[in-house]
């Protein structure tokens, strides 16, 4: 069956410690953007080092995944919203604090969506038009950071407390989170003596505790055991952390 029509497939676009590519060409510089209470204003740089222009979209939400620039909310806009980006150039984008009120005595969370749009093929057929557009957006993390807060981002990965919990689907792995930082965990896994058991992992917020499945483990080990787990610090980089479990 031929298409007959141009289809834009919205992907995910994963996160490497460099930054994020949206395509082949288009590279984000970060993998986060921390905006410190202070500054007027945080910036990311966009770059298109392909051989096609790529028009780009920039939008802002409090956690939805499925927001659009038309339903995104968030009291941070970027600017400019959409531009487009030519070959071997680049495009520094803004993004600004409306002011609206949010928590002094904690971090908080948002996310910034980039869109790439590459442009479409120079059809000189009918069957040459049959082709498939990919648009990729790209997600990443917005960090606002109060001035003044107590302790170290760096710090509160360490500072987290963990214990196993037993309920009726097996255990799960609980993080409290005492400080004023939110913890991005990347991945974590308990070693029980010669055996190993991931935890399906995800971000801790603030002066919180959050609860992880620990998949494949039924009943909370008798013996000690290990957690070893991994987090994104401000540069985007993975950091490698060991901690006890005692029954």
């Amino acid at each position: 069956m031929k298409l007959r029509h141009s289809l834009v497939l919205l992907t995910w676009c994963l996160a490497s410690l460099a930054g994020l590519s949206a395509n082949a060409g288009v590279i984000i510089n970060g993998t986060r953007v921390i905006y410190n209470a202070e500054d007027k204003e945080a910036t990311l740089r966009i770059n298109n080092d392909s051989t096609t222009p790529s028009l780009v979209q920039v939008w802002l939400d409090s956690g939805d995944a499925k927001s659009t620039p038309e339903t995104g909310k968030s009291p941070f806009f970027a600017t400019p919203p959409i531009f487009r980006v030519d070959p071997n150039k680049g495009q520094t984008v803004r993004i600004i604090y409306a002011r609206d009120p949010l928590p002094t005595d904690r971090e908080s969370v948002f996310w910034l969506n980039i869109l790439d749009v590459p442009p479409m093929p120079v059809t000189k057929s009918a069957d040459d038009a049959n082709y498939m557009q990919l648009a990729i957006r790209s997600r990443m993390k917005l960090f606002y950071r109060p001035t003044g807060l107590p302790g170290s981002s760096f710090a509160a990965a360490d500072k987290v407390q963990w214990t196993l919990h037993q309920n009726a689907d097996g255990v799960v792995l609980q993080g409290k989170n005492d400080s004023v930082f939110n913890v991005s965990m990347d991945s974590a896994k308990i070693v029980i003596s010669d055996k190993t058991y991931e935890v399906v992992t995800s971000m801790i917020a603030p002066k919180s505790s959050a609860e992880f499945v620990v998949r494949d483990l039924k009943q909370i080990p008798t013996q000690a055991s290990q957690l070893e787990y991994v987090t994104i610090n401000d540069f985007g980089s993975a950091v490698k952390h060991t901690n006890s479990l005692t029954p």
